[in-house]
């Protein structure tokens, strides 16, 4: 259980918390909600024990450990699967020690806790953690400084699920995670066997892998049991009871004032005067609830052009001649169209965008777009690419030399971006009004198509709403690429799946696709995917063989490794002492670990020799 009494915490003399208290049930799961700097992350530092408090106190069972993602993965030459290994800190340091130990009763000691911990099935938890997170086997053997950032966060997130913390800290885990990844995190942690709490601004996520939210509003901490539309619900009406009730206060008050103000002049009602002007001064007024200010984005309405906008005929894109990454591509966008691109990670929705928005040429077949056609494109990528220090109507006037200042002002408010924010270094904009700022100058020539990939990171919840209604009303083509099923669900009308080579119409509903991607067995015939075609060999290069020869000696490092444990085993269980009637429990606990330990064996030779068959094909 964690508690939370009446903390109190400021930073430069602005309170974040005032007596603010909560109680987190042992093994609940609980997404942290609030508006954005109201401390949220600085709560989360202060549960770690980074921060010091004001007042108050915060406590958790003894020796419980307390885990959150790390900002990076250091760019190492360590496999992702034995980074992931050693995020288990006490797993790792017995396996050490168990090379080393002397002593029979440490050595026992040093067993029966690996036992306790289920070490023997580690690695094939890892690499099940790693596959949910969108890692093959053969990406799990390869070093750490082979991937970009945003994919060593992903193995930053693997190393703190695989270490399974008592307390788990997560702020924003699917900001760097696609859609497939999403949807594995959120059944995961449903299953969590430990207390989770969750920063984010995923609707989805709040609805289905949580069982309560925790409201952090005017430095006060509120619990609520239920998902995040529940608790919304119970918010409005609270709003809704608070403001009704404030009204009838003070119109209460007003006709007392009045009283006052008409009658203490007169001797014969001063003393009534008197009496109600006491019962104004002791009234214990309500507090409204403070009005929100409601955020809007406002995109340029397009003129119409006549259908369709962009029409590929057998079309086949790639970077490579003769290597497409996506062929047999018939295609058709009009106006009107609302378009959510489904697909694992490497499978072409970049490569698409790519093409649609006239960033990458066809290599084959036949495209027409619109004379006039516009194309607005958004990827987070783009956010990072702001000049830090210009403000953002800096950025306006260099996007439109000539245009007067006003004009501009009132575009940026348009997307929420108010009089201060505007003269504000981008450097010092939150990570919402970096993403308004970048959504801004992608709609800013009012496209006939807007390409949107992962617009939400960092916008909160209001802002996605905010989002979700500017999409409804534009006049111009969506083709989304998101993590966030409430955005998808609620903008796009048509689906299509990037798939083995291809782009085809998926015919089912998101739940169905949902539902397919927690459950990879089930056949996506009825997506209409066509076979995926046998790609064309080619000679490897000096560079491939050498990563190959690496792959074989790190698989084979790891059977090694393996047999080295299964002897342990075995020798363990030639103790005549083990089959002693008194140890039966004992004897059955080894029994199991040794056949964890042979599986692992069996799916390690099964990669060694995956790896071995490769570089053979390669050397040919």
């Amino acid at each position: 259980m964690l508690r939370i009494s009446e903390i109190n915490y400021s930073v430069e003399g602005r309170p974040l918390f005032e007596q603010a208290s909560a109680v987190i049930p042992a093994g609940h799961k609980v997404g942290l909600v609030g508006r954005n700097g109201a401390g949220k992350t600085t709560l989360f530092r202060i549960i770690r024990g980074e921060l010091g408090l004001d007042a108050g106190a915060i406590s958790l069972p003894s020796r419980a450990k307390i885990g959150g993602v790390a900002q990076e993965v250091p760019s190492s030459e360590t496999s992702l699967i034995d980074t992931v290994l050693a995020a288990d800190t006490e797993r790792a340091e017995l396996m050490a020690e168990s090379e080393t130990a002397t002593d029979a009763t440490r050595i026992a000691d040093i067993q029966a806790r690996l036992a306790d911990i289920d070490a023997w099935s580690a690695e094939g938890r890892a690499a099940a953690i790693l596959k949910g997170l969108g890692f093959d086997d053969e990406e799990q053997l390869m070093p750490c400084s082979d991937f970009s950032g945003g994919w060593r966060m992903r193995v930053a997130l693997a190393g703190v699920l695989f270490a399974q913390p008592d307390l788990l800290l997560l702020d924003e885990p699917t900001n760097y995670l696609d859609l497939e990844g999403a949807l594995w995190l959120e059944n995961y942690l449903a299953r969590y066997p430990h207390t989770v709490i969750i920063i984010s601004h995923d609707r989805g996520l709040l609805n289905r892998a949580v069982s309560g939210i925790l409201h952090l509003d005017e430095r006060k901490l509120t619990y609520y049991q239920g998902p995040y539309d529940q608790f919304a619900r119970q918010r409005a009406e609270q709003r809704a009871v608070l403001t009704a009730m404030a009204k009838k206060q003070q119109a209460r008050r007003d006709h007392m004032q009045s009283f006052v103000d008409r009658f203490k002049a007169k001797a014969s009602k001063a003393k009534q005067a008197q009496s109600r002007l006491k019962m104004i001064e002791k009234m214990d007024m309500i507090t409204p609830p403070e009005e929100v200010a409601r955020k809007v984005f406002t995109f340029p309405e397009p003129e119409e052009l006549s259908p369709p906008i962009i029409n590929i005929e057998n079309g086949s894109v790639g970077y490579s001649e003769g290597n497409p990454v996506l062929s047999r591509l018939n295609l058709r966008i009009d106006q009107d169209d609302r378009i959510a691109l489904l697909g694992k990670n490497g499978q072409g929705k970049s490569t698409l965008a790519k093409l649609l928005s006239d960033r990458l040429p066809l290599m084959a077949g036949k495209q027409i777009n619109s004379n006039k056609l516009r194309v607005g494109f958004f990827a987070q990528h783009q956010v990072d690419e702001l000049i830090i220090n210009e403000t953002p109507l800096q950025h306006m006037i260099t996007a439109r030399p000539g245009v007067m200042a006003p004009k501009l002002r009132a575009q940026l408010a348009g997307f929420g971006l108010g009089a201060e924010q505007a003269e504000t270094e981008v450097g010092r904009l939150s990570g919402g009004q970096k993403a308004r700022l970048s959504l801004l100058l992608a709609t800013l020539h009012a496209p006939h198509l807007l390409i949107l990939d992962e617009p939400t990171n960092h916008l909160d919840i209001e802002s996605r709403e905010a989002l979700v209604e500017a999409l409804t009303r534009y006049t111009g083509a969506v083709i989304l690429v998101s993590h966030d099923m409430h955005l998808l669900s609620m903008v796009a009308d048509r689906l299509w799946l990037v798939s083995d080579g291809t782009v085809k119409p998926y015919d089912d509903d998101l739940d169905d696709y949902r539902r397919l991607l927690l459950t990879p067995s089930k056949p996506v015939s009825k997506a209409g995917v066509a076979p995926k075609a046998a790609p064309k060999p080619k000679r490897a290069s000096r560079e491939d063989v050498l990563a190959l020869r690496s792959e074989v000696r790190k698989a084979e490092d790891r059977v090694t490794k393996i047999n080295d444990m299964r002897d342990k085993l075995a020798k363990k269980l030639a103790n005549p002492d083990l089959y002693e009637s008194s140890k039966v429990g004992e004897l059955e606990v080894w029994n199991k670990k040794y056949a964890e330990v042979m599986d692992a064996l069996e799916r390690a030779e099964s990669i060694w020799m995956g790896a071995l068959e490769k570089l053979e094909k390669a050397t040919a």
